[in-house]
């Protein structure tokens, strides 16, 4: 594994002890420490340090927080904790976020003309329950919402345990999330799907008597950590996709699917799912990403890096080598933002970086801009990319 799916992986609180001290290695050597400068030395958004940043301090600071935390996760390893190691200390984020830079930025004399971009805050906790007889309830921050199947403190939804209710139709909600904004629910069987921006899900009240139990992502993109079928008189989870079904037994994993893009991307984390859409039929391992597209009888199966792909669940934006137009697109979902283009050849640009989900997005904006490649302007709601 590189130096620098390594520095992500510990960045996003995913990483191993066993890569910790793959990581430690690894930046001992001159190479890869070159790589991990370029990461933290090249898009450093706290203003107040900019004028006084000291990359070879920040490395020392890195390697220190890293041996600390190899030690205490190998300590908690010892009392039963083996999954992963210890969240980043703060001194970390710190060093490393946010950072981005462009791909084959080379310095440039104009990069202190940093243009002012008015605040945009980042995204919250946030979405509509609309319940079976029709009746939809706004879930946000200080507000409570509970009945005898399920209860929200408008930063999650929770319904209450599963109690099969033998044959008969099942009655649905659904929850959408608007753009700017994310949600939590956990399902009548115990599982656990997080939304991201611009999303809607269909789901049961009860999952009914013997049948697999069933949702549908109507559109966007939602994370699943599938309650296992042993508990649930081994019934299969199915989630629908448009022309695309996942079906599983309990894992982890993550569906793309937004109202604009016409491919359909589903990542596995842990487990395996079988993957149909039409005819066509995949088995997915963990670390594999299937892509379908609408009106297509397509079904291919990819090697990614889990970690970037579901970065967002963790509260992170992870870009490695993404269009300019891309970024946008991410970003705007998550600030509700619309973006204009001026001109056709910005949307190209490439660039790498990572931001923290929950800052706001100027001072992503103002490390772009010293790129000398492009400069932004907000006109109310609408970001020009100039």
């Amino acid at each position: 594994m590189s130096s620098e799916h390594l520095i992500i992986k510990y960045i996003t609180r995913s990483i191993t002890v066993e890569e910790l001290e793959q990581l430690e290695e690894y930046l001992k050597d001159p190479v890869n420490d070159k790589v991990f400068r370029s990461y933290i030395e090249l898009n450093y958004t706290l203003d107040d340090l900019m004028d006084d940043y000291d990359h070879l301090e920040a490395g020392k600071k890195l390697r220190a927080v890293i041996k600390k935390e190899k030690e205490q996760a190998i300590a908690r390893r010892r009392v039963g904790y083996t999954r992963y190691a210890a969240v980043a200390a703060a001194v970390l984020l710190l060093v490393l976020l946010p950072f981005l830079f462009r791909n084959d930025v080379s310095g440039n004399s104009e990069s202190d003309k940093v243009n002012t971009v008015a605040t945009v805050p980042p995204g919250m906790d946030k979405a509509v329950l609309t319940l079976q007889d029709g009746r939809n309830v706004v879930l946000e921050q200080g507000s409570g919402f509970t009945t005898d199947k399920v209860r929200s403190d408008g930063k999650s939804l929770v319904y209450s345990g599963n109690t099969p209710a033998g044959t008969g139709a099942p009655s649905f909600n659904y929850l959408t999330v608007p753009r700017g904004g994310q949600f939590y629910v956990q399902l009548p069987d115990s599982t656990g799907v997080w939304l991201n921006s611009e999303s809607r899900l269909k789901y049961p009240v009860h999952f009914i008597g013997d049948r697999p139990r069933e949702v549908e992502l109507e559109y966007g993109e939602a994370y699943f950590d599938v309650s296992k079928s042993i508990y649930h008189g081994n019934r299969s989870f199915r989630v629908k996709t448009g022309s695309q079904t996942v079906e599983v037994l309990g894992t982890e994993f993550n569906i793309k699917a937004y109202r604009n893009e016409n491919r359909i991307l589903t990542t596995l984390v842990e487990g395996k799912v079988a993957v149909r859409k039409g005819t066509l039929k995949e088995t997915m391992l963990a670390g594999q990403q299937s892509v379908t597209e609408t009106g297509k009888d397509i079904l291919e199966i990819t090697e990614v890096n889990t970690t970037t792909e579901v970065a967002w669940k963790n509260g992170l934006f992870v870009f490695h080598e993404m269009s300019l137009e891309e970024m946008m697109k991410i970003l705007s979902r998550w600030y509700d933002l619309d973006v204009k283009f001026e001109t056709e050849d910005k949307k190209g640009i490439v660039f790498s970086g990572i931001l923290n989900r929950f800052e706001n997005i100027n001072g992503l904006l103002k490390n772009i801009e010293r790129t000398g490649e492009v400069s932004f302007r907000m006109e109310h709601k609408t970001l020009i990319v100039k």
